[in-house]
């Protein structure tokens, strides 16, 4: 399973920028590809997206959640991939989001598109746009 690690800091609290990222739907603004994460209960996801080319489906389970410091998950049908998100204090109007992403390449596009980087320079795209969303987003004192 390839593996990334990316980061970013937020000017916003901590808890701010754990909220933003727990609103799984609104994935689709800021992730690419991401077409709709749909909640099914309090502990699992309906992913659809499109990976390089193909148009994906699947079910990820929450394993792990602490409010304001981390959510882990893992696919439990379909696109396998699992991770971590943490959220780290910077100071009262900052944090840092880290996300650790677990998947398992298939075809020879999505192997090829790995071992280019490409994965890592779109989940640091997403981070990006995230950053600009919860920024935007934040009300400001």
């Amino acid at each position: 399973m390839p593996t990334i690690e990316q980061s970013i800091e937020v000017d916003v609290p901590v808890h701010t920028a754990y909220e933003g990222w727990t609103r799984f739907e609104q994935f689709p603004t800021f992730m690419e590809g991401v077409e709709e994460v749909r909640r099914l209960d309090d502990n699992r996801l309906h992913w659809v997206a499109e990976i390089s080319g193909h148009r994906e489906e699947w079910d990820a389970e929450i394993t792990e959640e602490h409010p304001g410091e981390r959510v882990a998950w893992k696919s439990t049908s379909g696109k396998g991939n699992a991770g971590v998100v943490t959220f780290h204090r910077l100071d009262e109007q900052r944090s840092k989001v880290m996300v650790q992403l677990d998947w398992t390449s298939e075809g020879m596009a999505e192997k090829v598109g790995g071992m280019l980087g490409m994965d890592d320079r779109r989940v640091q795209g997403d981070l990006e746009r995230f950053k600009e969303m919860i920024e935007r987003n934040e009300p400001r004192a």
